[in-house]
C-alpha cells in the first residue's frame, strides 16, 4: 500500500506540473484519505472483519472414527546458527493443531496430522520439517504425522495434500490456518475436492490510532493479499487457466 500511495503522490505532482491542477488535487486528496484510512485502522479493520468474522474461536467438532487435521505453513525464522524455528506467524496454528490432535485422541478416535509447507523462503529446510519438530515437542507422535514438504503456495498446499488424504482416507477433515487465510484456503482446497471443517489458529486485529501506525499498513497488505488471491482464482477459472477441478474425496 505504501507503493500505491507513492504512485498517487507522483501522479499528483505530474498532473500539477501539467497544469491539470484540479485533477491533481483530487488525486492528492485520495492519497491523503487512503493514508489516514489505512494508517489509523479503519479500512483494514473493515476488510479483516469480512475475512475473519465467520469463524468461531472454539468450533464444535464431531470427530469421526478416522480423522485428518491439515495444518498450513506460514514461514520459518532463522535463529543464528541454530536450527530453523517456526515463524512468529505460525505459532497459533501449531498450538491449535496440537490441541485438536489431543482432543481427537481424547475422544478415542484415530487422527492423523498433515503438515504442509515447502521451503518458500529458501532457508534451507522445508516448513513442514520445522513444524514437525515443534509438533513432536507438543506431544504429537511422528507416526501420526505426514510432512508435505514441496508446496510453495496455498494452491500447492491443497494440490499436494490431496494425495496424502486420498491414501489415508479420512472420514472427517479439519483445516487449520490463520483466520484471515481461511476463506482463500477453503476455496483452493474445494477446487481439489477437499471440503474440510475450518478452524482458525489465530486472528489479526488493527490498532485504532489517531496518527497513522505502521502495523495497520502491514494488516492492510496481508488483507489485500488474501482478496487478490481470491480474485486471481476467479479470473483464472474464467480464463480456463486453473488445473481441472478434482472430484470430491470419499468420506
Amino acid at each position: 500500500m505504501l507503493t500505491v500511495l507513492l504512485v498517487l503522490l507522483l501522479l499528483a505532482a505530474w498532473l500539477h506540473r501539467r497544469r491539470w491542477r484540479k485533477i491533481a488535487r483530487i488525486v492528492l486528496g485520495l492519497a491523503v484519505l487512503l493514508f489516514f484510512g489505512i494508517g489509523c485502522g479503519a479500512l483494514p479493520r473493515l476488510l479483516t472483519r469480512s475475512l475473519q468474522g465467520a469463524y468461531e474461536v472454539d468450533p464444535a467438532i464431531a470427530w469421526a472414527p478416522r480423522n485428518a487435521i491439515v495444518m498450513l505453513g506460514a514461514g520459518t525464522a532463522v535463529a543464528g546458527d541454530q536450527a530453523l524455528q517456526p515463524s512468529f506467524f505460525v505459532d497459533g496454528r501449531l498450538l491449535r493443531a496440537a490441541q485438536l490432535y489431543r482432543a481427537c485422541k481424547a475422544a478415542g478416535k484415530e487422527c492423523h496430522l498433515v503438515v504442509s509447507g515447502g521451503d518458500s523462503q529458501d532457508h534451507g529446510e522445508p516448513e513442514a520439517v520445522v513444524y514437525g519438530r515443534a509438533l513432536r515437542s507438543l506431544g504429537v507422535p511422528e507416526a501420526d504425522m505426514s510432512l508435505e514438504s514441496l508446496s510453495m503456495s496455498t494452491w500447492q498446499n491443497a494440490q499436494f495434500a490431496r494425495p496424502i488424504l486420498v491414501a489415508y482416507a479420512p472420514q472427517h477433515i479439519v483445516l487449520v490456518t490463520s483466520a484471515i487465510h481461511l476463506r482463500r484456503s477453503l476455496l483452493y482446497f474445494a477446487h481439489f475436492g477437499i471440503v474440510p471443517q475450518p478452524v482458525a489458529g489465530d486472528w489479526i486485529n488493527t490498532r485504532r490510532e489517531v496518527a497513522p501506525d505502521s502495523w495497520d499498513f502491514f494488516v492492510m497488505d496481508a488483507t489485500l493479499h488474501e482478496y487478490l488471491g481470491i480474485l486471481r482464482y476467479e479470473v483464472y477459472n474464467a480464463l480456463g487457466w486453473n488445473a481441472p477441478k478434482a472430484p470430491p474425496l470419499a468420506g
